[in-house]
């Protein structure tokens, strides 16, 4: 899906490789590893990136460190990008049909940005009809990536519709923090 608006493949490889770990600083030679592109592809795409603001880079010795730019005006937008065409938002899209009807399917903001949590914080909602062992799956397998687990929670759109009438705390607090939409319409799901 990323290739959809970029059409440097390298260049889609390579912002992959920042987004899966937004705060990890990289060297040449390693991003040349994940992405099994050329170095030459490698450089040359990591000097466009840092030209234009979406990754900064840094000396240590005598090697070059490139991360993302924190201070680039889009970065809480490529993190929401990147939730969505990377790791579990990635297999939910693609798996759509066999987690049965999704409604909506959001991610905390903190989740997405890899900020530290409380241990009751949600990380990940599924609303409507859900075949809950399927989404286990995927959340099992985003969790050994991460390395981390995955707080998530699936319920019914009347389930849903039933408790945020009723102003029930839980849904009031998924309501009241930052989001990250990967399926279904914000504002429909907040009237």
């Amino acid at each position: 899906m990323l290739a959809d608006l970029i059409t440097s493949k390298s260049r889609t490889t390579l912002l992959k490789v920042f987004l899966a770990n937004p705060y990890e600083m990289y060297h040449v030679r390693e991003c040349v590893r994940r992405t099994g592109d050329e170095i030459n592809a490698v450089r040359r795409e990591l000097q466009f990136l840092e030209k234009n603001g979406i990754l900064q880079k840094e000396q240590r010795a005598n090697r070059v460190y490139y991360s993302l730019d924190k201070e680039y005006p889009f970065y809480f937008d490529l993190l929401g990008i990147g939730a969505k065409t990377i790791g579990l938002g990635d297999e939910v899209i693609k798996n759509r049909p066999k987690l049965g009807k999704i409604k909506y399917a959001l991610f905390s903001s903190r989740f997405v940005r890899r900020i530290k949590k409380n241990p009751d914080d949600v990380d990940f909602v599924v609303i409507g009809t859900i075949v809950l062992p399927e989404l286990a799956a995927l959340v099992r397998t985003e969790e050994g990536r991460l390395g981390t687990e995955i707080n998530y929670t699936a319920m019914t759109e009347e389930e849903f519709k039933f408790r945020k009438k009723r102003n029930d705390p839980f849904i009031a607090g998924i309501l009241a923090q930052g989001r990250v939409m990967l399926l279904g319409d914000e504002e429909s799901m907040l009237t």
